[in-house]
């Protein structure tokens, strides 16, 4: 009765603790909760001022073809995209924690959005008939109004999903997405993006198909359209498309030697307005041109609540994929300059960016890995390079932006194609992956053809589960195997591999690629028997005479894991991080059955082990060393 009576002490204390109000506790949470607090009043301005200046000019730069561009991808005007641009930006300049990424629109998300719009407000909801030309056609300002309404709607929800999943501390949720998951899902969305610029191409008008095959059925719309090709529009694209080739190509080669990369998209942007104004394109040859885009910023409106019940699954896959996506990079930028991406704050920052945003009239954001490069390559240091570039794109839609009315599509879907160079190279995973691990070709190359055959939204989900039943096939079908050492070495591989390796005298070292516990417990004592040459029955007999002779505790382990799921497992850290002991090592598994579980350890065996913490000996039998 004293010991309940004292944990239900320590818990109401734990709880007092954590509700407790007090002038240090309330800013600390300030502090966490808005990052912009902790690292602004400190900023460095001899020292980061200059680079982010440069930095934020930089990206803004690219934000505006861009932004247009991936507009177009989501189904919106373009003037979105800069809208896109701007808010999510500054919101993310308060409240994330990642010094280098670049948030704004992204294809990948684009794309996403682009079929939620075209799949809940179609061309055929807009058809009106003309008394002129006595032909139906689509109101575009009405049917371009609907599809801005969807997206707010999906990504106000998606915001409100990522605030949730940071509030719960759900920022791990990512881990489940392996990188072959990613890196397949992307290149199959990259996929759906070209596809879907296609008609800006050529300057045809494919039917829109949605659900499982669409991306099929509208390749085959396109090649029955080929014919009724607008030339115009097919020079302005293959002349677009070269000179951003060439020029980027050109940015490489002269990367050593200027500061700053050329504004190649800037610059294609530029010529393709003046050429089409010059030459009067939109007219005189029948190329779709940008139209009109409105000076200043969108009143704030709530997102019709009526539609969340129709976009709540894709608001999620949104949610998952647009975190997933900026946490990757995030990570990669604070692993090369040593600081800390909080997880759980990220999905908070990039949630409250498109909650808010939902509300401004953007779409959904992410981060682009281009821009990214381009923010670090150029100097970038802080957030503080993030908010320039968002004063650019404030500076062009008050000023500026009615310049790019006669701007081709063509050369936006141009631009589209050229920065999704990186994703088509991840093609060459597939042989990489198939030579390290086969499993993870296998969901890279399933992931792909799910995202392609189902869409990115269905496919994502058909992806994970995939992924998932691999872990059962991974821990279902390991790899078992000997390892010897390496003759004066600490370096230990399999015996079967390596005709240079010599067992240690006495000692029998056993790997598995699979964690043991209870499902394969059984697998894994029939593998010791073989690989030991020693024929040993089933666990569940308990009379077995090999199975008599073990030590008590290892009988305990084994019998443990068959009928018990919840047997304590201690994973040890470091170096060993794969290592799985039952308690301490050196008493597990005594002569005759001398034997480590040993999975994947880079250590060498140096000596006894106390849960996984090497000590040194000169017992040479374990290969000991002074």
């Amino acid at each position: 009765m004293a010991e309940k009576s004292e944990s239900k002490t320590l818990l109401s204390e734990k709880v007092r603790k954590s509700v407790r109000c007090s002038g240090p506790r309330l800013k600390e949470c300030l502090l966490r909760s808005v990052p912009l607090l902790s690292w602004l009043p400190r900023y460095p301005i001899r020292e980061n001022a200059l680079g982010d200046m440069i930095s934020g000019i930089s990206v803004g730069i690219m934000q505006l073809p861009q932004g247009m561009a991936y507009a177009l991808l989501a189904s919106v005007p373009p003037v979105f995209g800069l809208y896109s641009s701007f808010y999510p930006v500054l919101i993310y300049f308060i409240f994330g924690t990642s010094k280098h990424i670049s948030i704004g629109t992204f294809a990948v998300i684009s794309v996403m959005i682009g079929g939620v719009t075209e799949r809940l407000a179609p061309d055929s909801d807009f058809m009106i008939w003309d008394n002129v030309t006595n032909s139906s056609n689509v109101d575009i300002i009405s049917r371009d109004a609907e599809r801005v309404r969807v997206a707010t709607a999906v990504t106000f929800l998606a915001g409100i999903f990522q605030i949730l999943l940071g509030l719960v501390k759900f920022g791990f949720v990512v881990t489940y997405l392996s990188e072959p998951l990613v890196r397949g899902y992307t290149t199959g969305a990259a996929i759906h993006v070209i596809v879907s610029q296609l008609k800006y191409t050529f300057g045809i008008s494919p039917v829109r198909y949605s659900g499982p095959l669409s991306l099929i059925y509208t390749v085959l719309e396109m090649c029955y359209l080929i014919p009724e090709t607008n030339i115009g529009t097919l020079v302005v694209s293959i002349v677009t498309i070269i000179s951003l080739i060439l020029t980027k190509e050109l940015n490489a080669y002269l990367s050593k030697k200027i500061p700053v990369p050329i504004p190649v998209e800037l610059l294609a942007v530029i010529i393709g307005t003046v050429v089409s104004w010059q030459v009067n394109l939109g007219e005189k040859y029948g190329v779709d041109v940008v139209g009109i885009i409105p000076s200043g910023f969108q009143p704030p409106v709530f997102p019709e609540v009526s539609l969340f019940g129709q976009v709540i699954g894709d608001a999620f896959a949104l949610s998952v994929v647009g975190y997933g996506i900026a946490i990757s990079l995030g990570r990669i930028f604070a692993l090369k300059y040593g600081y800390k991406v909080d997880s759980n704050q990220e999905l908070i920052a990039l949630g409250l960016s498109n909650s808010f945003g939902g509300i401004f009239q953007c779409f959904a954001i992410s981060c682009s890995m281009s821009r990214s490069m381009v923010q670090e390559s150029t100097g970038g240091k802080t957030q503080v390079a993030g908010a320039l570039s968002a004063i650019v794109i404030l500076f062009i839609v008050l000023w500026i932006g009615a310049l790019f009315e006669d701007l081709p599509k063509a050369v936006l879907a141009a631009i589209i194609y050229v920065n999704l160079h990186g994703m088509m190279k991840q093609f060459l995973d597939i042989p990489v992956l198939w030579k390290k691990n086969k499993v993870d070709a296998a969901i890279w190359v399933a992931t792909f053809i799910l995202t392609v055959l189902l869409n990115p939204d269905i496919g994502l989900a058909a992806s994970i589960g995939f992924a998932m039943l691999t872990v059962i096939f991974r821990t279902q079908l390991p790899t078992y195997s000997l390892l010897g050492q390496i003759p004066g070495t600490d370096i230990y591989r399999p015996l079967e591999d390596y005709n240079q390796v010599r067992q240690v005298p006495g000692i029998l070292v056993f790997r598995s690629s699979a964690t043991l516990y209870f499902a394969n417990a059984e697998m894994y004592q029939d593998a010791v028997g073989k690989k030991n040459k020693k024929q040993t029955n089933s666990i569940d007999s308990a009379s077995s005479k090999n199975f008599k002779r073990l030590n008590p505790l290892f009988q305990t382990l084994f019998q443990t894991l068959i009928t018990d799921s919840t047997f304590p497992q201690i994973t040890c850290d470091k170096h060993c991080s794969n290592l799985l002991f039952s308690f301490c090592l050196k008493t597990l598994l005594p002569q005759p059955f001398s034997l480590l579980l040993l999975r994947h350890c880079l250590f060498g065996i140096n000596g006894k082990t106390n849960c996984g913490k090497m000590e040194k000996t000169d017992d040479k039998r374990w290969g000991g060393r002074d």
